[in-house]
């Protein structure tokens, strides 16, 4: 009864936007000319195979070569306002001159001991999105970095309504947006180590948490990370997820899920499991989660078990949706404060 009560509400929520596309399929290709090559990755510039081998066969080489694949340096600026306003360039230069720049909002800790935490919000977040959370943060002596993913608010481009060119029916696009949050989240952590934070962690929500894990496997100044709604695989939430059924219709008849699970391999938390043996790990699923499918979240957990990864463990009453909706957002807001200000 309570499984049918929200898996309808989450439905009514889904259901209020209608600004959502079915884009066209394609591999994108084109979107891995500016993705990290070595004498023995594959040629993308020049492939000889079908674009789905072609695609394959470079993510094969970037889960095995991930330290190559989400390589950063520190950005050679940061621009602070007085108001908290923290732009700096992203290390991957894409088509959309606006998506170039990353913007984040700091929040400084009245009592600042040198702990804080990145914060990526969900995918389609506004600018506002998760202000609170870090507000609360701020209350427990932890300064809040709020980063803007790529293609959200201030880096939309004039022709998106929505975040899509972050995940989309676009197969090499996607990879490499992704890709390019990675890098853009360890920036946002060298520019908070440069200001003298020495115990950082990072807070993702939804497609925040993929890539705050993600960004926490191969960030070796990240402590602690708190991951809020899981899955180990990347592929199987778009393939079987309710909020991206629109990104679903894109890409059928044109791939199948295990082609794709190959190939954004690399932008799943599945092949970095052992990288975060050393962090300290929150993981929170949704009991009544139709984005986040509950097998997905629950296998995740059980890999974490059957490795004997240190791991914390909160499970909320409710969906995806209805996690930002009271009483259930301020539960989830607690363990995640929690967690982060034992951690660090």
């Amino acid at each position: 009864m309570f499984r049918w009560a929200f898996h309808r509400w989450e439905e009514a929520i889904h259901n209020r936007s209608t600004d959502r596309l079915v884009r066209e399929f394609d591999w994108g290709l084109e979107w891995l000319h500016d993705l990290p090559h070595t004498p023995d990755a594959p040629d993308t510039d020049h492939p000889v195979a079908s674009p789905a081998a072609t695609l394959q066969a470079y993510a094969a080489w970037a889960v095995d070569h991930s330290d190559q694949f989400f390589a950063s340096t520190d950005a050679p600026g940061y621009d602070l306002d007085r108001h908290g306003h923290l732009q700096f360039p992203s290390e991957i230069v894409t088509p959309h001159a606006e998506n170039n720049i990353v913007h984040a909002r700091l929040y400084r800790a009245r009592e600042d001991r040198g702990r804080a935490v990145v914060v990526l919000p969900q995918w389609n977040s506004d600018a506002d999105g998760h202000v609170g959370l870090c507000k609360l943060f701020n209350r427990v002596g932890l300064t809040a970095l709020r980063l803007s993913k790529p293609y959200h608010d201030w880096r939309k481009p004039p022709e998106l309504l929505r975040a899509d060119y972050i995940v989309s029916s676009n197969v090499g696009r996607t990879l490499q947006v992704c890709r390019q949050a990675v890098l853009d989240a360890r920036r946002a952590v060298g520019f908070l180590h440069a200001q003298g934070y020495s115990s950082i962690g990072i807070c993702g929500t939804s497609l925040g948490s993929c890539l705050s894990m993600l960004t926490a496997a191969h960030e070796p100044r990240i402590k602690a990370a708190a991951l809020n709604h899981i899955s180990p695989y990347f592929a199987d939430v778009v393939w079987e997820g309710l909020s991206t059924r629109h990104v679903r219709q894109g890409l059928d008849g044109h791939v199948d899920v295990d082609t794709l699970r190959r190939i954004w391999a690399p932008i799943s938390p599945q092949p970095y499991l052992e990288r975060v043996r050393h962090l300290r790990t929150l993981l929170v699923y949704a009991q009544y989660d139709l984005t986040f499918p509950l097998r997905l979240s629950k296998s995740f957990v059980q890999e974490f078990r059957d490795r004997g990864i240190p791991h914390q463990l909160a499970v909320l009453p409710c969906g995806h949706y209805s996690t930002g909706k009271a009483p259930f957002k301020f539960l989830d807001g607690y363990w995640l404060t929690k967690f982060l200000a034992r951690a660090l």
